[in-house]
């Protein structure tokens, strides 16, 4: 009988001390946000939407309502180095990007685990009260999650998904070129305009440094790689566009390479580089 007491208070005991056990499987860190964000990340990689939750959770109580007052204090986002600022500009609004961040990947797990509702909802915070977050990759560039929850609503409520890769405008524009080949209007204007609203300001900046085509050595012009890349997905957009029955809008891109983005250069797998500002003369004296 004292036994059996004995087993019974045991397990009344740990009954209630489970709890804090369950807690303290989440090593918080230093409960600053940019460690809360990074083991988010971590956890949304091993698919583990619990501990997302945890770490997304924490953050969001700490530093909503810092994060809020950054957001309320800007009309547009804050530009980086590559368009014109600094990149610590962008990281002094660590609370506001760290908060959409981890909005955007609570987003991604419910996403994965099949919970659309929960998913749009976590999007759509995003996008409505945190529009001017931005979330350094840490392959050399900022991306803005409220555009990518945008693309991510979009791929819920209609069932077309686009995978944008890593975001980098070679990538961008690889996949316009294949959309293109693919006679795919939908997604060359998808992956063309994506490439076009991430890098336009960059492609702006190299082309007003330039009063001639680079052109001693192979290097040096792809240095001027979002001026290139740009410049080639508006001939893209402008191609796809005819090719669709869309002339005046086939007409506006061509016109804007040739107005914006004229020292562009596209390289062509056989071995040279080539002008979409000629190109864009060419179709445009067709049309």
């Amino acid at each position: 009988m004292k036994r059996i007491i004995l087993v019974l208070i045991l397990g009344m005991a740990l009954s209630l001390i489970m709890p804090a056990i369950s807690k303290a499987e989440y090593n918080f860190g230093d409960n600053r946000s940019v460690t809360l964000t990074t083991k988010a990340w971590e956890a949304l990689d091993k698919g583990d939407i619990e501990a997302v939750l945890a770490f997304t959770n924490k953050c969001i109580t700490l530093y909503t309502e810092q994060a809020k007052a950054m957001q309320a204090s800007l009309k547009d986002y804050v530009k980086s180095e590559a368009e014109g600022g600094t990149n610590q500009d962008v990281f002094n609004y660590w609370a506001l990007n760290d908060i959409g961040t981890c909005l955007f990947i609570q987003g991604e797990a419910f996403r994965k685990a099949k919970m659309d509702e929960e998913a749009k909802e976590a999007y759509k915070t995003v996008i409505d009260k945190y529009s001017f977050a931005q979330c350094w990759d840490p392959k050399g560039w900022f991306w803005k999650p409220a555009e990518a929850a945008k693309e991510r609503l979009m791929a819920i409520e209609t069932g077309k998904s686009y995978d944008f890769g890593d975001y980098r405008s070679e990538t961008l524009t690889v996949k316009a070129w294949a959309a293109l080949d693919a006679n795919d209007l939908d997604a060359v204007l998808v992956y063309t305009n994506k490439c076009i609203d991430l890098y336009k300001d960059k492609a702006k900046q190299m082309q007003s440094s330039l009063k001639a085509y680079p052109w001693k050595t192979n290097e040096e012009i792809f240095s001027y790689w979002a001026l290139n890349d740009v410049g080639t997905c508006l001939f893209i957009q402008g191609k796809a566009l005819r090719s669709a029955n869309k002339i005046e809008e086939a007409k506006a891109a061509f016109k804007r390479i040739i107005d914006e983005f004229s020292y562009s250069q596209c390289w062509d797998p056989k071995g040279w580089f080539w002008k979409p500002v000629d190109g864009a003369r060419e179709q445009l004296a067709e049309i």
